[in-house]
């Protein structure tokens, strides 16, 4: 695959993604941010398997780079989205703690 076929393929799955995410409602945000953050995982396992292949330094350089990338979207999508969900609880709630009222 040459260069601008990948930058092609690219900029469509960019424009795509964007536009598909444009017309989610906003009370679908939260599952919708947990199933992305299965698809990251994949990301870090396709940015590990692409280090695994590097040869050059300028290579591993970039591999490393994007497993980091990588690593921390995922971690940072599964922060966002228990804060969100933090978001839903109740006040007496949110230590982990029932309010003894009957309200979860």
């Amino acid at each position: 695959m040459t260069g601008i076929v990948a930058l092609y393929i690219f900029m469509l799955a960019a424009f795509t993604g964007y536009e598909v995410i444009a017309k989610v409602p906003v009370i679908l945000h939260t599952p919708l941010m947990s199933g992305s953050n299965f698809v990251h995982g994949i990301v870090l396992v396709g940015a590990m398997v692409a280090l695994g292949g590097a040869h050059t330094p300028l290579e591993k350089t970039i591999g490393v780079i994007g497993v980091l990338l990588a690593a921390g979207n995922a971690v940072g999508g599964y922060v966002v989205t228990e804060r969100m969900l933090e978001m839903f609880k109740s006040t007496g709630n949110r230590a982990g703690k029932s309010t003894g009222k009957g309200t979860h």
